[in-house]
């Protein structure tokens, strides 16, 4: 057996793969991986189905179609008043090609980039192909708010990019305004690239969402990075952008024209229709998740678990140690036998293990059947450690 690639050391199969595939082998009720298992607006898939009959099957323009790119324009200015033109905008396959683009494009080998832990895992994969260092500053629980102190020591000489999550996965924080105006003074000191992860822009409860870019001095050196799966249900699609000042914009296509050059051709115009004419949908969408939070978060708070309710995202996290567990991944690969549940453990998505090993996170972004079911199955299983 050769060796792979040392880029490839610590970051192999994803753990989402890895708990759905138990999902499936053993018969459990998937709390884990976040997708929805409803689809998005039939208007919407309609519109795929039209494209692929009329012909959308070859290569799409690199940059993006333009119907994408106009919709992902008025998009940013009816919902956060950013104006932009399809110079300042490129479709990319999902926000995780986005991610790895940007990374490949705007950091060089031995450059430090500040990211929010836990992370989600292609942020550690990513930074690591490029080469570069990771600086975690950790949000911690109870609140998993932003130390702004800390982020500020997080800094260095090498610092080249900021890598920001909000609404955040795996927590479900909603950074307030007061604290990304603490990421904006410290990046504008530093004179550093903020990119900003926003694929749960929609999908948040009571909470403001508020893009960097909006903030004074931050749009000349933020990527946004947003993506339809979520905000229409659509997750297998893979349609995604990277929009912000031209520049930056070229430099994230630079990469990505060397990883897919392009992708989704019948799905680009589609996803234009929802982005025009669907706000509705996740209007609607929101507030069917959070009654499902609500409805997750009581349930396991009954178990005995210490729930810590999110703002946004499809995700709640449980801290385990009131069971007696202290290592969640362990408990998260007894749980299909255990209790026919399967659930991703926190730990995963952090440097600092002991900040998240007895954090395990759960899905509400299904039907409420199923979380019903993985309710009742949990609740008739000992939980508690032996």
């Amino acid at each position: 057996m050769r060796e792979p690639a040392q880029r490839l050391t610590g970051v192999g199969s994803t753990i989402f793969a890895e708990m759905s595939a138990l999902a499936v082998r053993t018969g459990s009720v998937n709390l884990g991986q976040g997708f929805p298992d409803e689809d998005g607006p039939a208007e919407v898939i309609e519109a795929a189905v039209a494209a692929l009959r009329g012909g959308r099957n070859q290569y799409p323009p690199g940059h993006g179609t333009p119907e994408l790119l106009d919709a992902v324009v008025a998009h940013q200015r009816r919902h956060y008043g950013l104006e932009l033109d399809r110079s300042q905008v490129v479709a990319t396959t999902g926000a995780t090609e986005a991610i790895a683009a940007a990374l490949l494009g705007l950091v060089d080998p031995g450059d430090e980039v500040v990211v929010l832990e836990p992370y989600y895992d292609s942020y550690v994969a990513m930074i690591q192909f490029a080469g570069a260092v990771r600086r975690p500053v950790t949000l911690r629980a109870p609140d998993f708010r932003l130390d702004a102190a800390e982020l500020a020591a997080a800094v260095t000489d090498r610092t080249r990019l900021i890598l920001l999550n909000t609404p955040h996965n795996p927590t479900g924080t909603v950074l307030t305004r007061s604290e990304l105006e603490a990421v904006a003074a410290v990046a504008i000191e530093h004179d550093l690239v903020v990119v900003t992860d926003e694929v749960y822009e929609h999908l948040t409860y009571d909470h403001e969402h508020v893009p960097l870019a909006t903030l004074p001095g931050m749009f000349e050196r933020t990527v946004t990075i947003s993506s339809a799966g979520k905000t229409f249900s659509v997750t297998g699609w893979k349609v995604g952008w990277a929009s912000g000042p031209a520049d930056l914009v070229a430099s994230v296509e630079g990469a990505k024209n060397w990883l897919s050059y392009a992708s989704g051709a019948p799905l680009q115009p589609a996803v234009a229709v929802a982005l025009n004419e669907h706000d509705a949908f996740h209007q609607a969408l929101a507030k069917d998740l959070r009654e499902k939070r609500d409805r997750l978060c009581a349930g396991l708070s009954t178990l005995g678990m210490q729930v810590y309710e999110p703002a946004g995202t499809y995700f709640v996290t449980t801290d385990v140690s009131a069971l007696g567990h202290a290592d969640g991944r362990a408990f998260c690969a007894a749980l299909p036998e255990l209790a026919g549940v399967v659930a991703i453990p926190s730990q995963v998505f952090y440097d600092d293990l002991d900040e998240g090993r007895h954090l395990v996170r759960w899905a509400f972004c299904k039907q409420r059947e199923v979380i019903d079911e993985g309710l009742r199955r949990l609740g008739a299983a000992d939980l508690r450690a032996r």
